[in-house]
């Protein structure tokens, strides 16, 4: 009998981050893949699609203060298709915690709907756990301090029963 193949959601910063977040995505997205052969929803990868599919050549980011209707459009979307991944297709989500992520709103969101949905939320984060608002505390399952950490536990609960 085959096991069900585990999905994954990347949680974390986009709006306020670096790179819009991308590259600890990508990093962690390319180890799931490999070590864990886990699917990986990675939301830098799903939204770079479907911007260019609407916008063209056009920044996103701009619309916020040239036309905020389409903007807005555009972010509900952006709402509904990440919520409905969390909650119905995803196993669990890593969620990198840092300064991006605690101005946004985007990841506590996740996190809630994580939450609610009971699916496991591995945070990982450098920020002092009294600084991270309490809510967020309350979505988490396991903290990490690193990624090689976080990857040390997949590894050690993702392989030998999945």
């Amino acid at each position: 009998m085959a096991h069900k193949r585990m999905h994954v959601y990347l949680s974390g910063g986009m709006e306020y981050a670096l790179n819009e977040g991308k590259d600890w995505r990508l990093d962690i997205e390319n180890w799931i893949q490999k070590s864990l052969k886990h699917k990986v929803f990675n939301p830098n990868v799903a939204s770079d699609q479907y911007l260019r599919k609407v916008l063209h050549k056009n920044n996103f980011r701009s619309l916020k203060s040239t036309n905020i209707e389409t903007y807005i459009k555009i972010v509900q979307k952006f709402v509904i298709q990440d919520s409905k991944e969390i909650a119905t297709r995803s196993d669990y989500v890593i969620c990198y915690w840092d300064m991006s992520a605690q101005r946004g709103a985007g990841t506590k969101g996740e996190l809630t709907i994580a939450k609610y949905f009971m699916k496991p939320v591995y945070l990982v984060t450098q920020v002092p756990k009294e600084k991270i608002p309490g809510w967020v505390l309350g979505c988490v399952t396991e903290f990490f301090s690193s990624f090689e950490d976080l990857k040390e536990y997949l590894i050690q609960n993702y392989t030998s029963t999945h």
